[in-house]
């Protein structure tokens, strides 16, 4: 544990004032027999109320010792002696006032420890709050740019769309490819795909029909964590055709028909 934070925390002021619940008085004398540092700041603590009180207590002293009252009497003859009632004790009022304003100044550093240390915990939550909107703001910049490129290119005129239908193994899917042949690129807007199992991905291939070819133009990682699920993929490929099949992570060398979610010829 932190000792010096936990002596600063105020709790050894709330445990001398006698504020504190039963198991957190426990959980303080278990620290204080495990760390000395913690034993000498509930002594140094307890030592400065004793000198506190001691200071506003005012002192009081007798004007005579019992030796010399016990010598005036016996030098005092009887008829000399008179019966003087005694006045009833009066209570010292001020050694309890000065413990209560002892106990009060005690509670009230402790409560100036625990609301500073909460101000600071607020201070912190906001700024780390700040950082985090100022972070969401920069990627909500920066998703808009990357937004507005897309748009711009795939309304290029020289782009080619090829709509991908669903095949048998979920003909609800569809996906569409926007070929680029001048500049070689296809974007892939894979928005009708469900997403893939766990340790499965999809791998998109540029088909030649007779014979059958298929070409693998690469992978369309991190699916699920992407939002817009449009992917920029090269193909330098003479292409007839675009599919997509589901294959292991890392991707396969031959594409498993079985699992070929779209298909669509250019």
């Amino acid at each position: 544990m932190d000792i010096d934070k936990y002596i600063a925390s105020g709790i050894l002021e709330l445990y001398i004032a006698g504020t504190l619940t039963e198991d957190e008085n426990l959980d303080v004398l278990s620290y204080a027999r495990k760390h000395p540092e913690i034993q000498a700041e509930i002594e140094a603590i307890e030592a400065s109320i004793v000198a506190l009180t001691k200071a506003a207590t005012p002192t009081q002293t007798s004007k005579y010792s019992y030796t010399t009252l016990y010598d005036k009497i016996k030098t005092t003859s009887e008829s000399e002696v008179k019966v003087i009632p005694l006045p009833k004790e009066k209570l010292n009022w001020s050694s309890y006032l000065g413990w209560a304003a002892s106990v009060l100044l005690v509670a009230a550093l402790a409560w100036m420890y625990t609301q500073n240390n909460a101000l600071k915990n607020e201070l912190q939550s906001s700024s780390q709050a700040t950082v985090s909107l100022e972070k969401q703001i920069e990627e909500a910049k920066s998703s808009l740019v990357k937004s507005e490129e897309l748009l711009s290119t795939i309304r290029n005129k020289d782009i080619q769309v090829i709509a991908l239908g669903g095949q048998a193994v979920d003909p609800n899917s569809y996906a569409k490819a926007y070929w680029n042949k001048k500049e070689q690129q296809v974007f892939i807007d894979a928005q009708g795909l469900p997403d893939p199992p766990d340790g499965m991905v999809y791998q998109v291939w540029s088909l030649k029909l007779d014979p059958l070819t298929p070409t693998s133009m690469g992978l369309l990682e991190n699916f699920i964590t992407d939002d817009n699920r449009v992917f920029a993929l090269a193909n330098p490929n003479e292409s007839e055709a675009f599919g997509i099949t589901l294959e292991p992570a890392g991707g396969s060398e031959s594409p498993n028909l079985e699992q070929l979610y779209t298909l669509g010829a250019v």
